[in-house]
């Protein structure tokens, strides 16, 4: 399959320049030295795909369970009005990540006509303001609201609470067949409470892929379903990530995006610098860095290393930040607290759509400079500006390029730094797939909640 799409561009001159001290900069011979242990960490990579290991990396190629969504979509979508997303963390954030990204941040107020697919909630969380009040919103939507329920295992207190809420609203509103006809289950194919339940109640299922963690999930049924009934280009986005995936075979640190982006972040975590802040200069990218945190932060921190022997206490901790919003309440921070982070901006050179600015007030300095410029100019303009005030301070950057917005470039974005957090789990010495400190507030939470099995509080 060919594709024309431009690619994505990492530049690290933020990170190389002459401007930054030695402490603060990378120089070619650090990137020299960290060579070895990026071909070997590739070829092992290269190897254990063959052995059927990181799952994540052949959901690009699932081209007939995509066309599988698109139809069911297709089907569902004439009749549905409101698409409610029950889910937490993985089951969540790349949904929300592809709405922000690839449809208008107005989309849910926009006419039917308009948006061409139904409004999208998803909800992510137990606070009972939250669902209480979207409970009120839908009351009278209830025949035409599709509620998809994202749980692999159905052990997720929050999620499956969710579920209990609105499968009881249904049953008592539409009666039982309304309401399995108003529930969609993205589960496990085979194991499970909540595949249990599916198979008990007749519930249609989509199926979460064996060996793919939630965090990695949103190119599976768990992200792509949401974003086709709300009209993203599904195949565009698989497309981008498969063709990230041929870029990132290249054995060379220079040539492989996702080497280039893990071996930097690594240099620097073991300079003193472990907080990893996300900066997107693009209102549509800022939910991807939302779904970053949780893919770095859940991979990366360990407590042991890989072989479950040694305490290591790895980790980088991951920031969020918007510009140029955030060049109001956070750069006073990164340019005069301690100089112990990398920013990481996200830039568009090419925006959807762009607003000029008019001409008015050419007696008033303050207001005359800025007609004729655009919109999209002044912020690309602020984040250079952002970047060299940083580099004054000494403090590193770098930036992910996007040539434009799309699907394609999307699908590489996520793919990129899906295969970037595997390196550096790998560089760091641990398992960046399991979650063990996870479990333990789950299981209090059970006790707490006084579920079966769990009277006495757990304590590991």
């Amino acid at each position: 399959m060919k594709h024309t799409e431009p690619a994505l561009q990492i530049d690290i001159r933020g990170a190389t320049s002459a401007k930054l001290a030695k402490a603060h900069r990378l120089n070619p011979s650090d990137l020299q030295g960290i060579e070895p242990r990026i071909r070997a960490v590739l070829k092992r990579m290269a190897a254990e795909r063959t052995q059927g290991k990181h799952r994540y990396r052949e959901l690009p190629y699932r081209l007939v369970e995509c066309r599988t969504i698109q139809a069911l979509a297709a089907e569902y979508r004439p009749q549905v009005e409101n698409l409610v997303v029950l889910g937490i963390g993985g089951s969540a954030l790349g949904n929300i990540a592809l709405q922000t990204a690839l449809n208008s941040p107005f989309y849910n107020v926009q006419p039917r006509e308009r948006r061409g697919g139904p409004r999208l909630f998803v909800i992510d969380n137990v606070d009972a303001t939250y669902v209480g009040d979207l409970l009120d919103l839908l009351d009278d939507e209830l025949p035409n609201t599709l509620f998809n329920v994202i749980s692999k295992s159905g052990e997720t207190a929050e999620t499956s609470s969710q579920f209990l809420i609105m499968r009881e609203l249904l049953r008592k509103r539409l009666g039982p067949l309304g309401a399995r006809r108003n529930i969609l289950v993205t589960t496990d194919a085979s194991h499970g409470s909540m595949r249990a339940i599916v198979d008990r109640e007749g519930y249609r299922s989509l199926i979460v892929p064996d060996g793919v963690g939630g965090r990695f999930s949103v190119l599976s049924p768990v992200g792509l379903f949401s974003a086709a009934m709300c009209g993203i280009d599904i195949e565009q986005l698989l497309a981008g990530a498969a063709a990230m995936d041929r870029r990132l075979d290249a054995p060379r640190l220079a040539a492989n995006p996702a080497a280039t982006i893990a071996a930097v972040k690594y240099l620097y975590t073991q300079r003193g610098k472990p907080l990893h802040v996300m900066m997107p200069y693009s209102q549509q990218l800022r939910d991807m860095a939302d779904w970053y945190r949780q893919l770095w932060a859940e991979s990366l921190g360990k407590r042991y290393d890989e072989q479950g022997r040694r305490e290591v206490f790895a980790g980088a901790t991951p920031i969020k930040a918007l510009g140029a919003t955030d060049q109001h309440s956070q750069v006073q921070l990164y340019r005069e607290g301690p100089n112990d982070k990398l920013i990481v901006f996200l830039e568009v050179e090419e925006p959807a759509r762009d607003v000029t600015i008019p001409h008015a007030f050419a007696d008033v300095e303050a207001m005359r400079y800025l007609g004729g410029a655009t919109v999209h100019g002044l912020l690309n303009a602020e984040k250079k500006a952002t970047e060299q005030a940083l580099q004054v301070s000494q403090r590193p950057t770098m930036t992910i390029r996007f040539p434009r917005i799309s699907a394609h470039a999307v699908g590489q974005f996520i793919y990129l730094y899906e295969v970037a957090t595997t390196i550096m789990g790998y560089l760091l010495g641990i398992d960046p797939y399991d979650q063990p400190a996870v479990e333990l507030g789950k299981k209090i939470t059970f006790h707490l909640m006084g579920r079966r099995g769990y009277e006495t509080r757990p304590t590991e």
